[in-house]
């Protein structure tokens, strides 16, 4: 069977905002390091004032840096078409990007890293910056969204999901 949705758009807005939320997930330890600045009053009297300044602006630098990064994706003429609207095919060989009737690409399913159940619909992690989201209304009905989270079990991609152990054999 074949999911397919309505064309669509996947917004600029939309993607800065999962990039930022991902990249957080991603490099998790990075938030370390103004933690650690803030230890320094512990071994260093006088300084809570400095340390305080100092763990808040590498946040803001660290949080403006990614900003900018993902800012400049969505202006690139090789990002172009991720913010076109597409209609796109499921099936359980793979995920057919469609332009139009007969313009599009593959993407294989060994190329999705995860993929998040959100409120709003399906968010596939490609990279660290590479996105696909599918938000519920695309989608041609409740059968055709519960059809695409029994692939995304069957891959083992859908985050939260388990697959049964099977037992071993002897």
């Amino acid at each position: 069977m074949i999911v397919k949705t309505k064309k669509f758009q996947f917004t600029k807005d939309q993607y800065i905002k999962f990039a930022m939320l991902n990249i957080a997930r991603e490099w998790w330890w990075a938030w370390l390091v103004p933690a650690a600045v803030m230890l320094i009053p512990v071994f260093y009297k006088d300084t809570l004032g400095w340390s305080i300044f100092i763990a808040l602006l590498l946040v803001a630098l660290y949080l403006l840096f990614w900003f900018i990064q993902f800012t400049a994706v969505t202006q690139l003429e090789q990002s172009k078409l991720l913010f076109e609207r597409l209609r796109y095919e499921i099936d359980s060989r793979n995920i057919r990007v469609m332009k139009n009737d007969k313009e599009g690409f593959i993407i294989e399913w060994n190329k999705i890293l995860r993929v998040e159940k959100k409120k709003k619909g399906f968010l596939f992690v490609l990279s660290k910056a590479q996105f696909l989201y599918f938000p519920y209304d695309v989608f041609q009905g409740e059968q055709s969204v519960k059809l695409l989270e029994t692939i995304l079990k069957r891959k083992n991609l859908l985050v939260g999901y388990k697959k049964a152990v099977e037992p071993a054999t002897a």
